[in-house]
């Protein structure tokens, strides 16, 4: 036995080892049809997402414009999924998906209205771009905290893990999905597809049994929500895996970077395409092949190493003269992220309480959503005093020297072991 696993019975081979664990949709109806429902609906706002910024643009030809998209749905996804959160946890969770959804359907049919307009309103686009992001951040914790009502306790791992091959997928191809329909349909029929794909998440959320709130369960409040940041601050565990992940997305995260390092990598649009694409490859490509995760126990530990290989294979790209090379590691790096992430949210699930899993689900919303925008800024800084390649390796070396730290600092979240999860 391994410090971070234990080998598999001698019967299964290597193939059924490494592939994603399929179990949870075998097993669960409820869960599969959600996952499809979902899974298809994340394609079209994919396709959404891609095409706001490209109309902003199309009708301003403002780059400017377009970044301040971003502070659009910036305070949206800070501030609502805490908010989210406490609801999620003291109303029916499919009563509340069903409620987003179709508002998140409405911001959809009003951006097909606004792109059929002679003049299409470039305010509206921000206004949606708040709205949707708003409405997402609402559902995204009472959709997290769901999953642990469908599957089994020892299945939740698998299913979050077969949860992300479908999202991964969707970054990945929503966007080439949003370019094709919007050259052949226009953005108004790009628009209109999305808001057809609502038809699968809608039925899916409409056939989920009712999930009603914990007996336990506190009404929405100022205090239920900050009695959810005092129960990360005393679970240890919880509170370093949050650190752990602000510390990798403030220091090592430089899409901010990318267009100036297309550049001197010798390249133009198209290799900062796939630069912005790699890591959500890496991704994809670690979803497929998760399923040596579940032997893993000291899931904390785990976490820490792969956010100190995601700083790593940074450091790596920092020093890439080639393109090859630079997205070869920016792929590493976004496959050791999924390992993190998808450990982290079953650390996260397991050791809260059913009553709390809402507003701990918002709260890592927020802190995901808030982190990378800092690092963007703390990268743009170093590399407007020092050089695009120094913002970069040392952003990755700060990432491991933190991992390290906060693993010291901290060590429950290094001892933690997924057979008892409530011993720290």
């Amino acid at each position: 036995m391994t410090d971070i696993g234990r080998p598999e019975p001698p019967q299964r081979g290597l193939f059924a080892r490494i592939a994603v664990d399929i179990r949870p949709l075998r097993e669960s109806r409820d869960f599969r049809r959600l996952w499809f429902g979902t899974g298809i609906s994340a394609i079209g706002s994919q396709i959404t997402t891609v095409a706001i910024p490209f109309q902003v643009y199309a009708e301003t030809r403002s780059t400017l414009l377009v970044g301040f998209l971003g502070v659009a749905a910036l305070l949206p996804l800070l501030v609502v999924p805490i908010y989210g959160g406490a609801v999620a946890d003291a109303v029916d969770r499919r009563r509340m998906l069903l409620v987003s959804d179709l508002a998140l359907l409405a911001v959809t049919g009003a951006l097909v209205v606004n792109a059929l307009l002679p003049s299409p309103s470039v305010w509206f686009l921000f206004v949606a771009e708040a709205l949707g992001t708003a409405a997402y951040g609402f559902q995204r914790p009472a959709r997290n905290a769901l999953t642990p009502r469908l599957v089994r306790d020892d299945q939740l791992l698998a299913a979050i893990a077969v949860e992300d091959v479908v999202f991964t997928l969707a970054r990945v191809a929503g966007p080439v999905m949003a370019g094709v329909l919007i050259s052949v349909i226009g953005l108004e029929g790009a628009y209109a597809i999305d808001m057809a794909t609502f038809a699968a998440s809608l039925g899916a959320i409409w056939l989920l049994p009712p999930v009603p709130p914990a007996p336990d369960a506190d009404r929405p409040s100022l205090k239920s929500i900050l009695d959810g940041f005092r129960y990360v601050r005393r679970r240890k565990v919880l509170l370093g895996i949050f650190v752990v992940d602000t510390n990798a997305m403030i220091f090592g995260f430089p899409r901010a970077l990318f267009p100036a390092f297309a550049e001197k990598l010798g390249g133009g649009a198209g290799v900062l395409g796939l630069l912005y694409a790699a890591t959500s490859a890496g991704a994809f490509v670690a979803s497929l092949t998760s399923g040596w995760m579940m032997t893993i126990r000291r899931q904390g530990l785990a976490v820490c190493i792969a956010a100190a290989a995601w700083g790593v294979a940074i450091v790596l790209v920092g020093f890439a003269e080639a393109v090859w090379f630079a997205l070869l590691f920016l792929a590493v790096a976004g496959a050791a992220d999924f390992v993190s992430a998808i450990l982290r949210s079953n650390i996260l699930l397991t050791v809260t309480p059913d009553s709390m899993r809402g507003r701990l689900s918002g709260i890592e919303l927020a802190q995901v959503a808030g982190a990378p925008e800092l690092g963007n800024v703390e990268a743009g800084i170093v590399a407007s005093l020092t050089s695009v390649r120094a913002s970069i390796v040392s952003g990755g070396l700060l990432t491991v020297v933190g991992t390290v730290g906060v693993a010291l600092a901290l060590p429950a979240l290094v001892r933690y072991d997924a057979r008892r999860p409530q011993d720290e």
